[in-house]
């Protein structure tokens, strides 16, 4: 494997004594992922990113740190934690990388979470407990080749065959498509009713072609999944929930992971630009010395510390089932927006040394443009913002 010689000397910034707000087991699981990630995921990253590979190994090391699925209750396999714990073990990961952070998310809000607030007891009990340890690995299907932002457009269809259903379409831009056990899927009934349901790998008709040739995300697997003439038995539907409302309950989900996620990358990015401004010398001075290097540092740790009050108290209210989805996505897009500046900032402050992956700052750079566009696009979350404020809808 091809371990980096530099060590990771992460340090989170804290300029508002945020800690403080954070009982002493969040602590204990930050430190914990801190850690795993420092020791897992820092030296091989840089590598598997260069090589667009999935680092499938460390799999395991994410359910270790309860990764996946870190709110659903230790009955089904999950540790039973609030939401500012799976947030912060979601900072923790993408400090790492984006990539690693989307595979935790997918499995633990997009797979786990759909199986347990919408799937019988038996789906519950059935896959539950392996996708919490990573025995088994899951994928969402939502967005198609011709619906992204609209998903109401979905052609994916499901057609009544009795004892079983006949599902036909297909998925595109599916994180863990490619090595996924099994996929959550949306699919339009006869009715044109949205309905949810899981499909296993191994299901004739059932495949899922890689995507190649990405500048982002690069060390996550990303594919399609096809669906020709697919028989999903009845019992791996679920039952109750019809319509949008079950896909964007999902998507409420990891939308708040990577509204923690994508902070993580910022908080590195600022970290790294910091570090570099104390030890590069020009003009006879470290360049952290010089006004305008001071006023982007000064500007980094701004908007990192007002995110990082937004998330923790989005936190409290998501804990308290207090959050709206109004405010969810407010978070998503701020977070992503100063991560973006911020890593641009950090990209032109480390000069030429910026673009190599000897540092990790043009890496963050090319993956947050997925996370900017993925779980609803920049422009969507500022136009659900202004519709809440305002009342009007301008979407149609």
């Amino acid at each position: 494997m091809n371990k980096s010689a530099k060590k990771d000397l992460y340090e989170a910034p804290d300029y508002y004594f945020l800690d403080e707000l954070l009982s002493e087991e969040h602590k204990l699981i930050r430190s914990t992922a801190r850690d795993w990630v420092k020791k897992e995921v820092s030296p091989i990253i840089e590598g598997y990113a260069q090589r667009a590979e999935f680092p499938k190994h460390i799999i395991k090391g994410l359910g270790e740190i309860g990764a996946f699925g870190p709110t659903i209750p230790v009955e089904y396999g999950g540790a039973g934690l609030d939401y500012t714990a799976y947030g912060i073990l979601m900072q923790e990961i993408e400090r790492g990388d984006s990539g690693i952070r989307s595979t935790a998310s997918v499995q633990g809000s997009l797979v786990m979470y759909p199986i347990y607030a919408y799937g019988t007891e038996e789906q519950r009990k059935k896959y539950l407990p392996k996708l919490a340890t990573g025995e088994l690995m899951g994928c969402f299907g939502l967005t198609e080749p011709d619906h992204g932002s609209n998903p109401g457009g979905m052609v994916t269809n499901i057609r009544d065959k009795g004892d079983h259903y006949l599902l036909n379409g297909a998925k595109m831009w599916i994180s863990n498509a490619p090595f996924a056990d099994i996929a959550v899927v949306w699919a339009k009934d006869e009715t044109s009713k949205i309905r949810g349901m899981v499909v296993e790998r191994g299901m004739a008709g059932f495949t899922t072609p890689e995507t190649h040739n990405k500048w982002s995300l690069r060390a996550s697997a990303t594919g399609e999944l096809v669906f020709d003439n697919v028989k999903v038995p009845k019992e791996n539907i679920f039952p109750d929930i019809t319509g949008l409302k079950g896909p964007l309950g999902c998507l409420n989900q990891a939308r708040y992971g990577i509204a923690w996620g994508a902070l993580g990358a910022a908080m590195d990015c600022y970290d790294t630009a910091l570090r570099y401004s104390k030890e590069r010398v020009q003009f006879g001075k470290p360049i952290g010395g010089f006004q305008l290097q001071q006023k982007k540092l000064a500007e980094m740790v701004t908007e990192i510390t007002k995110a990082q009050l937004l998330v923790w108290r989005l936190g409290v209210l998501k804990s308290e089932n207090r959050a709206s989805a109004e405010q969810i996505s407010m978070a998503k897009r701020n977070s992503v927006e100063i991560a973006l500046d911020i890593a641009r900032n950090a990209r032109q402050m480390l000069g030429g040394m910026g673009i190599t992956g000897e540092y990790s700052i043009m890496r963050h750079m090319m993956n947050l443009e997925s996370v900017v566009t993925y779980e609803g696009t920049h422009d969507i979350h500022l136009l659900i913002t202004g519709m809440d404020v305002t009342g009007l809808n301008a979407f149609k």
